[in-house]
């Protein structure tokens, strides 16, 4: 499975962090939890409604996703928004194998030509598992894959989610600056909530940003 990861408008070095945070979360706090999945993520977070900042969180047991598996669109400035240099780009590291199973992760107006290229590479006969927009604000997002939201502060989270999202996403809280959400996906803490089931009655999971992205790529992982 290969991460296809679409930055937006910003310095080069913003992405490289984004990276380096989202590969090493506190690995010791991941691994300190027997729960290995989603779901089962899910299940302890309904046997207490609101679990402390300290609750321990699913571990993904799978391996954390080598460098070569990650794959970053060459879209310097404007370009974030082109779906045509982001497709073209998979066609080209791909080798046109549309059967290798891919997962966007897409950022600010990245997530712009991110989702437009989704739905044309799947369009070609791609497997695209699933879609991570952080800070896609305005956007609207659907497709036939699953769709996921990370924002910087709950206002931009309820927002985006009338523009279309999935079953399980996260917001920060306390809240951060946008730029923080990328920089520093490690350092930010939060809520992953099903926004499916209605989220005032529904558990939340308190989590940093980064755990959220490895306990969903294990789930993807998996199926």
């Amino acid at each position: 499975m290969n991460i296809i990861i679409c930055p937006g408008i910003h310095e080069t070095d913003l992405t490289e962090s984004f990276i380096s945070g989202w590969l090493s979360p506190s690995i010791d706090n991941l691994k300190s939890s027997s729960s290995s999945t989603l779901q089962e993520a899910k299940a302890t977070s309904l046997q207490s409604p609101i679990p402390s900042p300290q609750s321990p969180i699913p571990s993904p047991q799978s391996p954390i996703p080598s460098p070569e598996n990650i794959l970053v669109a060459p879209v310097p400035g404007i370009l974030a928004l082109s779906s045509l240099h982001i497709l073209q780009f998979l066609h080209d590291r791909l080798h046109h194998r549309l059967e290798s199973p891919v997962i966007f992760i897409s950022f600010s107006a990245g997530v712009v030509g991110a989702i437009a290229a989704a739905w044309q590479w799947q369009l070609l006969g791609g497997d695209v598992k699933a879609f991570i927009a952080i800070d896609g604000w305005g956007v609207p997002l659907w497709g036939k894959f699953p769709i996921h939201r990370l924002s910087h502060d709950y206002f931009t989270h309820w927002s985006s989610s009338l523009l279309g999202s999935g079953q399980d996403n996260f917001y920060a809280e306390p809240a951060v600056d946008h730029l923080t959400m990328w920089r520093s996906p490690h350092s930010v803490q939060g809520w992953w909530v099903d926004s499916s089931q209605g989220e005032i009655t529904t558990p939340k999971t308190r989590l940093t940003a980064a755990e959220f992205l490895h306990l969903l790529l294990k789930h993807y992982e998996e199926k």
